[in-house]
């Protein structure tokens, strides 16, 4: 069987603003999706002054449609990861107790550890293992399949209102997203943004449309439209339109903005199940 590395190939589409002309670079190499990467590979090819964006055509995500991935200019890209870093950083500094007594409270009231490990799809189809502390009881992916009737949303999605697997404590630390803390550590290694849509199971990418897998052609976050918009409270439809949305419109004011509101979001608890 083909290993995801092994199946790796992708495409760099470049424009340009001043001659309009537009040129494609051919590479196939472990790494090679990741923004860094390809702004190295173009830099390469000739000169990028005039550079105002490309496309990644990527086939690396088996039986899939194209994958694209605009590039803005550097200058966000610089900007986004710089942001990235100080604000994980910052988070980490400040909430470093909540985290230590989320930890306890998880490891002290259900059996099993306090972090969650499971593997999730980000940029380009790659597969990283995202960190959560555990909500759920210790044996709530076995329990899966026997609740796939109460599933509450359309899509490949999993979502139940009142999931009967999730622990007291859990649903706390879930309702106010502090579950999603240990998250700031993926930013930190590059698997993550601080916004981005959330980041799919590979269960769920093998079911996406064409449509739904452009939510690839970024880098996965935490947070994004979706989570000021009401979260587990909207329909998968209506998710994918948000993630395009900002796919499309991404810029370093659409991060801040997005950042804010997440602010009141969090604190409120709005959708979050």
């Amino acid at each position: 069987m083909e290993t995801l590395r092994e199946r790796q190939s992708s495409r760099i589409v470049t424009a340009s603003a001043h001659s309009g002309s537009a040129r494609s670079i051919e590479i196939a190499q472990e790494g090679d999706l990741s923004i860094d990467n390809i702004s190295r590979k173009v830099a390469d090819e000739g000169d990028t002054s005039g550079l105002s964006s490309c496309a990644v055509v990527s086939d690396i995500i088996p039986d899939s449609a194209s994958v694209y991935h605009e590039c803005k200019h550097v200058n966000y890209r610089l900007l986004k990861r710089a942001f990235d870093l100080i604000v994980a950083t910052v988070m980490i500094l400040l909430s470093w107790p909540i985290m230590i007594l989320a930890a306890l409270l998880v490891r002290l009231t259900s059996r099993g550890p306090a972090i969650f490990k499971q593997v999730r799809v980000g940029l380009g189809g790659r597969r990283f293992m995202c960190y959560k502390f555990r909500s759920m009881c210790e044996e709530a992916e076995d329990l899966k399949p026997e609740l796939a009737h109460l599933n509450e949303l359309e899509g490949p999605v999993f979502k139940i209102k009142r999931d009967p697997r999730i622990t007291p404590v859990g649903f706390f630390i879930r309702k106010f997203s502090i579950d999603e803390l240990p998250q700031l550590f993926n930013v930190l290694k590059g698997d993550m943004s601080i916004v981005g849509p959330r980041p799919p199971l590979p269960s769920e990418t093998e079911m996406y449309t064409s449509r739904e897998r452009r939510r690839l052609a970024v880098q996965p976050g935490l947070t994004c439209l979706w989570q000021i918009s009401g979260r587990s409270d909207i329909p998968f439809d209506r998710w994918i339109d948000l993630d395009l949305q900002y796919i499309d419109q991404m810029s370093f004011l659409t991060d801040i903005h997005i950042v804010a509101k997440t602010i009141p979001a969090v604190i409120t608890g709005a959708g979050a199940h």
